[in-house]
């Protein structure tokens, strides 16, 4: 697991999206960068546990040639409405 704890957090932006209706969708990414040699398992081991604690959903994966991995992880920006 150790392994696994090492790739590198690449920052975050927010920007937004429209989803086809006319509607904006605000998203926040993530960029991640997994090494060579982190194992299959542990990659996936280390987006699931940013989508269930961190919400984050698979926006896209590169696999580069060299076995490296470019994950770009999304969710969706939820603004509070005053109610008063």
């Amino acid at each position: 697991m150790a392994e696994s704890e090492s790739h590198q957090k690449a920052g975050h932006r927010a920007a937004a999206r429209s989803s086809g209706n006319g509607n904006m969708a605000n998203y926040e990414f993530r960029q991640l960068d997994i090494p060579r040699g982190t194992s299959r398992i542990d990659a996936c081991r280390i987006l699931t546990d940013h989508a269930e604690y961190g919400y984050w959903e698979l926006d896209r994966l590169l696999l580069r040639g060299d076995g490296s991995r470019r994950v770009v992880l999304r969710r969706r920006i939820i603004r509070q409405v005053r109610t008063m």
